[in-house]
């Protein structure tokens, strides 16, 4: 690669553990804290600490054009690189070239100023990437448009709702022409719908316009759609730098090896769910499972009492966070549970829902009545699209495909 857009060499980043953070450092910090508190100051300069490495010997090289997908496990240090790479920190060893203008889209509200309306934080966020006011707008319109905020422009962002500060915040980093764009998992955040905009916005800034992208995301669907090249760290390092769907596939296959079973803290009520796994057919456990095939899951739970009309309900959300549907065990289908461990089986059919991310959430009371235990994100899995015609389908057409009837004759 003769002249690379970005190029990173040995890149690595490390914290002290044991240190306390805070976002002043200097000086008058430092005197700040020892005259509030000499005894804690003094102590905690003489505190031992621990080296941790978030990223360690980090190389690659991207061009113009290229879409990088950043994926593994939440602390395999995908964050870390994106705050390197937008200089949110500086690395404790290696280097950074870029060439071009930057815009980030790393959480909620990054860059916004909260007291300042939609309208001056787009000039702002404008003036910081090196566009001039002419520039901003000439693009103002289409920002506004494409976020779907043009009712609040002229309100504080801090009276935004999570979704629009999002749907804002993606909008400027798309429209005001950087050569790089680096967007982490927050767009999780925001609808199906302003997902598929974002992806779809993301395919043409990478194809039409020649800009690179960093994707961070926990959907293979989206980052094999998206991505030409991907990048699986493990614990701070590089397992695998390659051709996107290469680089997914070692990842899915190493996500298979994960036999799926989550165990959940069994608490002092007379109800308590024990675990929760999700498994194949021929009741292998796993996390990832091939379009064309079911899914098995299993709940295990513990009754300390006779719980007369107890209520189960098992929801299921998309990688959005979404609600796709629930499955609930009506308290009128067995009124009295025996004290006692139980187990419970629910089979997803086959070819039912799309390929996709998907969460998992429990839910365990006496309708109207009472609540004995809720557990959020329980257990997650992964449909993937093999044994599936749905290339290209996406989330545009729901999360799932219902098998109903199709009859047709002439007329």
């Amino acid at each position: 690669m003769a002249n690379p857009i970005i190029r990173v060499e040995n890149l690595g980043k490390k914290y002290r553990l044991g240190q306390e953070n805070r976002a002043g450092t200097g000086l008058r910090h430092v005197i700040e804290d020892a005259v509030r508190n000499p005894l804690k100051f003094f102590k905690g300069i003489q505190s031992p600490t621990e080296e941790f490495w978030a990223l360690r010997n980090i190389s690659f090289e991207l061009e113009k054009g290229d879409v990088l997908g950043v994926i593994g496990h939440n602390g395999a240090g995908k964050s870390t690189l994106l705050k390197l790479l937008s200089r949110v920190t500086e690395p404790t060893e290696g280097c950074i070239r870029l060439r071009g203008r930057i815009a980030c889209l790393l959480e909620v509200g990054t860059g916004f100023h909260h007291e300042l309306t939609g309208r001056e934080n787009v000039f702002l966020n404008g003036s910081i990437l090196g566009m001039s006011r002419v520039e901003i707008k000439k693009k103002f319109d289409a920002i506004v448009s494409f976020a779907g905020v043009e009712k609040f422009i002229d309100v504080p962002v801090k009276r935004y709702s999570t979704g629009m500060m999002v749907r804002l915040a993606f909008a400027v980093a798309a429209h005001l022409e950087p050569e790089i764009l680096i967007v982490d998992e927050v767009l999780a955040v925001g609808d199906a719908e302003f997902q598929k905009k974002c992806i779809g916005k993301m395919e043409d800034v990478a194809s039409k316009e020649g800009k690179t992208i960093l994707f961070v995301s926990h959907s293979m669907a989206s980052v094999r759609r998206l991505c030409t090249k991907g990048l699986l760290l493990k614990k701070g390092s590089v397992v695998q730098l390659g051709k996107v769907a290469d680089v997914v596939d070692s990842y899915v296959k190493a996500l298979n090896t994960d036999d799926g079973a989550t165990s959940l803290t069994e608490g002092e009520k007379d109800f308590s769910f024990l675990s929760i796994q999700t498994r194949q057919g021929d009741g292998t456990g796993s996390t990832v499972f091939n379009h064309d095939e079911p899914i098995e899951i299993i709940i295990r739970y513990r009754t300390k009492r006779e719980i007369p009309e107890l209520a189960l309900d098992m929801l299921i959300s998309n990688a959005s966070e979404v609600p796709v549907f629930t499955v609930h065990r009506s308290s009128h289908q067995k009124k009295n549970i025996p004290p006692g461990t139980w187990e419970a089986k629910i089979t997803i059919p086959a070819l039912f829902l799309i390929p996709d991310r998907y969460v998992v959430s429990l839910l365990a009371h006496v309708m109207r009545r009472e609540t004995f235990q809720t557990i959020d994100r329980a257990v997650s899995f992964e449909i993937n699209e093999t044994g599936s015609d749905m290339d290209g389908y996406g989330t545009r057409f729901g999360s799932v495909m219902v098998p109903f009837r199709w009859e047709e004759k002439a007329s």
